[in-house]
């Protein structure tokens, strides 16, 4: 981020000015990457420069960092209420691209970092949260300490959904239709579901792409190794191949049940209808490719759960 300080004294009005048009193509930028129009991006920067001037700019000692922050609220704002209004889908709304006329820094590095038509479809599937925290971090280098406040969570469950946004944005393009379409993705997290609650292991294999990675976090390692005596599976930080995964699962996720996870089919633990953990799934060619499973309080509370019947 810019370093601007003017916590140095009341500032002039073309002391701001002249600071706010250095941070101008930055805050373009950001803004086209997080909403995808090059309109709405020019309306973000200029309500962050009404926001400036009705602030006490005196006391900003960080201008670049605070006006990133004020812009990146006010798409998060736009994005969600896109999501209200539903006015925004896949398949109506079109993808807008800077002109020729554009020669700013911001348009070079649209087109130089492949921020094209196929990118911003995929964007688009991300919930606003997740698509936040992916473009400030992975694009701006923005701290997930930093992204956290703007977005309402933790450092860790800005990682995690950064993570989760980066995983997505990487494999949008190899998921056949049949696979985001949400109606067959339940369909296979219940088989799943129903596979590893009655040990069903050849099901299971099924299931399950022969190159599976389970994944689980710090939380649900340590409670594994805990009841491990007890007969529950040990689950490691990271497991590869259908059979480990498979031997490691079955006759668990007894309370699961299928719930959709930032719109995408999963299962969650929700005990009283409050998710204490979430298993997120992903799938490729009707088979199960990853499984993500999450305990910590912060990255469980991440997620947009909706159970589903």
């Amino acid at each position: 981020m810019h370093d601007d300080n003017l916590g140095m004294g009341e500032p002039t009005d073309e002391l701001l000015a002249a600071a706010f048009e250095e941070n101008r193509s930055r805050l373009r930028s950001v803004a086209y990457r997080i909403l995808g129009s090059t309109g709405e991006a020019e309306d973000a920067v200029q309500e962050a420069w009404l926001r400036l001037n009705r602030s006490a700019a005196e006391r900003i000692d960080n201008l670049g960092g605070w006006l990133t922050t004020v812009v990146s609220r006010i798409c998060l704002d736009q994005l969600r209420s896109r999501n209200t209004r539903r006015e925004d889908s896949l398949d109506s709304r079109p993808i807008e691209l800077p002109t020729d006329e554009d020669h700013g820094p911001e348009q070079q590095a649209v087109r130089s970092d492949a921020m094209g038509a196929a990118l911003m479809i995929v964007l688009d599937t991300l919930a606003p949260p997740e698509r936040l925290a992916f473009v400030l971090h992975d694009l701006f280098g923005v701290p997930f300490d930093e992204i956290g406040p703007i977005i309402d969570k933790s450092p860790a469950a800005s990682r995690q959904l950064a993570s989760r946004a980066r995983r997505r944005v990487r494999g949008g393009s190899d998921q056949d239709s049949g696979d985001r379409d949400q109606a067959r993705q339940t369909e296979v997290v219940a088989a799943f579901l129903d596979a590893t609650r009655n040990s069903r292991f050849d099901r299971l294999l099924a299931l399950l792409d022969p190159d599976v990675v389970l994944r689980a976090d710090g939380v649900a390692v340590a409670a594994a190794q805990r009841f491990a005596d007890r007969g529950a599976p040990r689950i490691a930080a990271e497991l590869h191949g259908a059979e480990a995964v498979a031997n490691a699962l079955a006759g668990t996720a007894q309370a699961a049940q299928v719930a959709l996870l930032d719109g995408f089919a999963g299962a969650t633990w929700a005990p009283n209808g409050t998710p204490r953990s979430v298993f997120e799934i992903t799938i490729r060619d009707g088979r199960i490719v990853a499984i993500d499973l999450f305990v910590s309080p912060d990255l469980v509370e991440s997620f947009e759960v909706e159970l589903l019947a």
